[in-house]
């Protein structure tokens, strides 16, 4: 087809054109994409490590607490055995 119009080569041209900004725009698409799937792993490991921080003080935590209630319940104990042998010596 040599006796192509200036309107059908216009047309190839603007058909090529058309294809290559569709194949550029679909690769800035999967750029954009692996950028914001790396955004999302870091977030992702991120939240990771500040759960795996807050278990381990919910770990600490609870063995203060079970600490604290046992001293708690050795005093208390020490406290009635002191007062059951002041009654005791009252009592004599």
């Amino acid at each position: 087809m040599t006796g192509d119009s200036a309107l059908d080569l216009a047309a190839k041209r603007l058909e090529r054109a058309l294809l290559m900004l569709e194949q550029r725009l679909a690769e800035r698409l999967r750029q954009a994409g692996a950028e914001a799937g790396g955004l999302f792993d870091q977030d992702r490991a991120k939240l990771a490590a500040e759960l795996d921080e807050a278990r381990a003080r919910e770990r600490a935590l609870e063995e203060a607490g079970a600490e604290a209630s046992a001293a708690l319940g050795r005093a208390i104990a020490e406290i009635k055995q002191a007062l059951d042998g002041a009654q005791l010596a009252e009592e004599r």
